[in-house]
C-alpha cells in the first residue's frame, strides 16, 4: 500500500493523536480543510496517462487521496489515488509557495488533496503531475492499515468496505461489473418490450416463495407486516391487469442462514410475460446470461469456485427425474406409490425433512437436492419439478405429479427459478391450503393463504411465463467471486462483540 511506513515506535494511539494535533494547528493558522466546500478537478489519473502526448506540459487539475510520500530534499514524490487509478505527484519546494510546501510536508497518507499543476514525465520516464499548488481538502484522522490485503482480514474488509476500497482498489472491479450487469439486464428487458415496475417491500401476507420472512410492526395500523420474500404475486396481479410484460429489480429479504451463497437481503429480477411458458423463459434466461458474458467479459469462458465454466449457448435441459436417474440410478417414473418413493430415497441415504409430507414428489426433490445438485457444474436447466415443492407452477399435461418449472444450475449453484405460471384459481387455492397446513405443522417457511391474489386469478390471468434471477449470484459467476459478500457492498455482518 503506502511506501511511507508508520514507524514501529509510534503506536496507533499516538498516530491518531498526532493527526488531530496537525488538524488543530491547521485550524489555528486559518487553513481548516473542513471549511472547504468544493474543488473542481478537470481530469483524472487515467485520462492523463491515456492522453499524455496531447496533455504533456499543459495545465491539469486532479483530486484524490495521498497513498504514499517519498521525500528527496527539496523534492517530494507522492502517489495520488482517484476514482480511476493512481498517478505520481512531483512537488518541488521552489515551485510552490514556501508556506504551502511546509504545510504539504506535514500531510499524512490518507489525506485528500486537490492539485493544480502540469502533466510531465520525470527523468525516469514516469508520467506525473508537476504540482504548482496542493490544497488539503480533507484530513484523515485515522491512519490507513498497513496489512489490509488478502484473506487474512476478510471480515474487517466486509465491515469497513470504505477502507477496503481505499487500500484494495482492485475490489472495485466487482462492483463496477455489478453495475454494468444490472444496466445490461435493464437494456435487455427494455429491448424486449418489458416494463420496469415497483411493488411493495412491506406486505400484510408473506407469499410468492418458500422462505422465512422478517416480521415488523406498523404502529399506525397496529398490524404485523412482512418484508417481502419475493415480488411474484404483485407482479402477476399486473399481468391480470393487462400489463403483459413486466419486471422488477429489487431487494428481497429472507430470515435464513448466511453462508458464501446466502445473505439475508439480496437482489433479484423477477419478470413475467403473458402468453408465454417456461420454455420461453429458458430461452430468455440463456440469452440474458450469454449476452452479458460476451458484452461485459468478451468471452463465454469463466472460472468460478475452482471450475472452468463454458457459457456458450445451447445449455442442456434435463427433467429432474432424469437427472436423478442419471446420477443415482433411481427411476422415479417407475415408482407408483408414496411409500415406495420414500423408501427409495432412504436407500440412497436421503431422509425427508420432518415438515415435509412423505410423498413421491417430496422424495424425488430431496434426492435431487441432496445427491444430484452438487454434481451440476456446467449450465444445466433442471425441469419438471414435483407439484409438492412448486405451489405456484402449472401442472404438466403429461404427468400431473410434475409442473412446468425449471431451475438453472451452474457450478452446483441455483441461478434462477421459473414456471409456466399457475392461472387456475381453484387449483391455486388448493395448493395455498397445503402451504397453510405445512405452516400449522410448524414449517415457518411455508406460504400463507392470499385471498386477494386468488380474487385476481378469478378475474382471469392469461397463460404466463415467469422467471426469477439472483443478481448477486450472476455477478459472482461473472467476477469469479467465491462469496456473495464479495459482490455486495455492505453485506450483513454480526455486530462486533456479539
Amino acid at each position: 500500500m503506502a511506501e511511507e511506513k508508520n514507524t514501529p515506535e509510534v503506536s496507533y494511539g499516538d498516530q491518531v493523536r498526532i493527526r488531530r494535533e496537525k488538524l488543530a494547528q491547521l485550524q489555528q493558522e486559518g487553513h481548516d480543510p473542513f471549511q472547504l466546500t468544493r474543488f473542481v478537478a478537470d481530469t483524472t489519473s487515467a485520462a492523463i496517462k491515456e492522453n499524455f502526448e496531447a496533455m504533456e506540459g499543459k495545465p491539469v487539475t486532479v483530486a484524490g487521496r495521498l497513498m504514499s510520500k517519498r521525500g528527496m530534499g527539496k523534492v517530494s514524490f507522492c502517489d495520488l489515488q482517484d476514482k480511476e487509478g493512481r498517478i505520481q505527484l512531483y512537488v518541488r519546494r521552489d515551485e510552490v509557495d514556501e508556506a504551502e510546501y511546509n504545510r504539504f510536508k506535514k500531510y499524512d497518507i490518507g489525506d485528500i488533496v486537490g492539485v493544480e499543476g502540469t502533466a510531465f514525465r520525470t527523468q525516469r520516464g514516469e508520467i506525473s503531475v508537476r504540482a504548482g499548488k496542493v490544497t488539503l481538502l480533507s484530513k484523515a484522522l485515522l491512519p490507513l492499515p498497513e496489512k489490509f490485503h488478502g484473506l487474512t482480514d476478510r471480515e474487517t474488509r466486509y465491515r469497513q468496505r470504505y477502507v477496503d476500497l481505499i487500500v484494495n482498489p482492485e475490489v472495485r472491479r466487482n462492483f463496477e461489473l455489478r453495475s454494468k450487469f444490472i444496466k445490461h439486464v435493464r437494456d435487455f428487458m427494455d429491448g424486449r418490450g418489458y416494463m420496469e415496475v415497483e411493488t411493495p417491500v412491506l406486505n400484510t401476507i408473506s407469499g410468492g416463495a418458500t422462505a422465512r420472512p422478517f416480521v415488523t410492526h406498523h404502529n399506525t395500523l397496529d398490524i404485523d407486516m412482512y418484508m417481502r420474500i419475493a415480488t411474484e404475486l404483485p407482479l402477476k396481479r399486473l399481468i391480470v391487469g393487462g400489463m403483459d410484460r413486466v419486471y422488477e429489480i429489487g431487494r428481497i429479504f429472507r430470515n435464513e442462514g448466511m453462508d458464501p451463497k446466502h445473505n439475508p437481503e439480496f437482489t433479484t429480477i423477477e419478470l413475467y410475460q403473458a402468453y408465454a411458458d417456461f420454455n420461453d423463459m429458458m430461452d430468455l434466461f440463456e440469452d440474458l446470461l450469454t449476452s452479458a458474458a460476451q458484452k461485459l467479459l468478451g468471452t463465454y469462458e469463466v472460472e468460478w469456485q475452482g471450475e472452468k465454466i463454458d457459457l456458450k449457448p445451447g445449455w442442456p435441459r434435463l427433467p429432474m427425474h432424469e437427472a436423478v436417474k442419471q446420477y443415482t440410478g433411481l427411476d422415479f417414473m417407475a415408482i407408483t406409490s408414496d411409500a415406495e418413493a420414500v423408501a427409495a430415497a432412504k436407500g440412497v441415504g436421503v431422509e425427508l425433512p420432518e415438515t415435509a409430507d412423505p410423498t413421491w414428489g417430496n422424495a424425488l426433490y430431496e434426492v435431487f437436492d441432496q445427491r444430484v445438485e452438487e454434481k451440476l457444474i456446467q449450465p444445466t436447466f433442471i425441469t419438471m419439478h414435483p407439484v409438492d415443492v412448486s405451489p405456484l407452477a402449472k401442472r404438466s399435461t403429461k404427468d400431473a405429479r410434475l409442473t412446468e418449472r425449471f431451475e438453472l444450475f451452474i457450478c452446483h449453484s441455483e441461478m434462477g427459478n421459473a414456471f409456466s405460471e399457475l392461472n387456475d384459481p381453484i387449483d391455486q387455492r388448493g395448493r395455498f391450503q397445503k402451504q397453510v397446513e405445512l405452516r400449522d405443522k410448524g414449517d415457518d417457511e411455508a406460504g400463507m393463504m392470499d385471498e386477494d391474489f386468488l380474487t385476481a386469478l378469478e378475474y382471469g390471468m392469461p397463460p404466463t411465463g415467469g422467471l426469477g434471477i439472483g443478481i448477486d449470484r450472476c455477478v459472482m459467476l461473472l467476477t469469479g467471486a467465491d462469496s456473495i459478500r464479495d459482490v455486495i457492498l455492505f453485506p450483513t455482518m454480526k455486530p462486533v462483540g456479539d
